[in-house]
C-alpha cells in the first residue's frame, strides 16, 4: 500500500515514453489513488485493517473506477486522489469474490480521460507492459510478463490464468496493467516472492487479475453490486499447501469451518470423498458441490486421527457490511 510520504519507482525501472506507440502520460493519468476506511467491527477489519490505500483506474468518463476489491470491501468512506491534486469522494458499487475486482463510483466530476479496456489474452510471456500506480511515470514500472498460470490464494480464491510480471511494483494494490497498445489489461492484486531452484533468494513478482474476467460481470457489478450467479459455498478456512497436503493455517472468526470444529493445523484429506492435495483441487471440489449453504463433507486429519466433518457452508457476502453511501 502506498505510504503517505514521497516515493518513486527506481528510475532505471520507470517507463520511457519513447518506448511506446501511445501517449504514456495520458494513459497514466487515468490511474488514481484510493483510500478507504472500514468500521472497526467489520468482518475484514482484523485481516485487512480499517485504513486501506492503493490505486484504481478510471474506465468510464462517468467516474467509474476499477480497483482490487480488498481495498473497498466493507468500506465506510472512499476518497480518490487525482493527478491534479484534487481529492473526491467515491462509493463502492460492488465487489466480486470470484475475480477479486472492486468497482467504485466517483461522486464528483473527474475530468480525466478513461483508460480503455484491452485484452490480456493477447499478452504473451515476454510482452513489455507497464504496472502503474497513480502519479505518473515516477510511480510506474516498465515490466515484462514472466508467466501466465493458475493461482490459488489461501482465502478461498482461484484464478485459472493469472498474469505475473517483473520487476514488481513496490505498491501494487489496484495498480493498472497497461498493455503495449496503451489499454488496461489487468489490475494488480499481490506481490509474491519467486524462489530460485534450490530455495535460494529469487525475484519479486506482481500477480495481476486479467481484465477479461471483468467483462462478463461488469453490468452486474454496476447495478447489483455483484454477479447474478449464485454465490459459491464458503468455509472461512485459510488454507496453504504443505508438502502435498492442504493444511488449515487459520479460520475466519465465526465462519462455517470454525463453527464445525475445525482447527488450525488440520489437514484436509478429501472433499465429499474425493482426495485432494492442492488448493486448486480443494476449491474445485468444494465449489462443485453446489451453491452457498450446501453441506460440505470433509475428511480431516487432526492430531493423528482421521475423522469426517460436515461443514454447513455459507455465503461470504453475508458476513460483510454493505457499502455505505457518503
Amino acid at each position: 500500500m502506498p505510504p503517505d510520504v514521497d516515493w518513486q519507482v527506481t528510475p532505471a525501472f520507470q517507463p520511457n515514453p519513447r518506448d511506446y506507440a501511445f501517449d504514456l502520460d495520458a494513459a497514466l493519468a487515468a490511474v488514481v489513488t484510493l483510500k478507504s476506511t472500514v468500521p472497526e467491527d467489520a468482518f475484514t477489519a482484523g485481516i485487512l485493517g480499517t485504513e486501506r490505500s492503493g490505486f484504481g483506474v478510471l474506465i468510464e468518463r462517468s467516474g467509474l473506477v476499477l480497483t482490487i476489491g480488498y481495498l473497498v470491501t466493507e468500506a465506510e468512506t472512499i476518497w480518490l486522489g487525482l493527478s491534479d491534486g484534487r481529492t473526491v469522494p467515491g462509493h463502492a458499487l460492488g465487489y466480486d469474490q470470484a475475480t477479486g475486482f472492486g468497482l467504485v463510483q466517483a461522486l464528483a466530476r473527474l475530468d480525466v480521460p478513461a483508460l480503455s479496456l484491452g485484452r490480456s489474452a493477447t499478452l504473451d510471456v515476454g510482452a513489455q507492459v507497464i504496472v502503474a500506480g497513480a502519479g505518473g511515470r515516477q510511480h510506474a514500472t516498465a515490466a515484462i510478463v514472466v508467466g501466465k498460470q493458475e493461482f490459488a490464494g489461501y482465502w478461498e480464491y482461484l484464478l485459472e490464468e493469472a498474469i505475473f510480471t517483473a520487476p514488481a511494483h513496490p505498491f501494487w494494490g489496484g495498480a493498472a496493467l497497461i498493455g503495449p497498445s496503451g489499454d488496461l489489461c489487468g489490475i494488480a492484486s499481490l506481490r509474491l516472492d519467486q524462489s530460485k531452484e534450490g530455495g535460494s533468494g529469487g525475484e519479486q513478482l506482481n500477480m495481476i487479475v486479467p481484465i477479461e474476467l471483468l467483462l462478463p460481470i461488469l453490468d452486474d457489478l454496476k447495478t447489483l453490486g455483484g454477479p447474478k450467479a449464485p454465490p459459491r459455498p464458503w468455509l472461512g478456512l485459510y488454507a496453504v499447501e504443505v508438502e502435498g497436503h492442504v493444511v488449515a493455517a487459520g479460520l475466519a472468526d465465526g465462519g462455517p469451518a470454525e463453527r464445525a470444529g475445525l482447527a488450525t493445523g488440520d489437514i484436509i484429506v478429501a472433499v465429499a470423498g474425493k482426495r485432494i492435495s492442492t488448493l486448486a483441487e480443494f476449491y474445485r471440489s468444494l465449489w462443485a458441490l453446489g451453491e452457498a449453504g450446501v453441506r460440505v463433507p470433509l475428511t480431516v486429519h487432526h492430531e493423528g486421527e482421521v475423522s469426517e466433518v460436515a461443514v454447513e457452508s455459507g455465503d461470504r457476502n453475508r458476513f460483510l457490511k454493505a457499502p455505505r453511501l457518503h
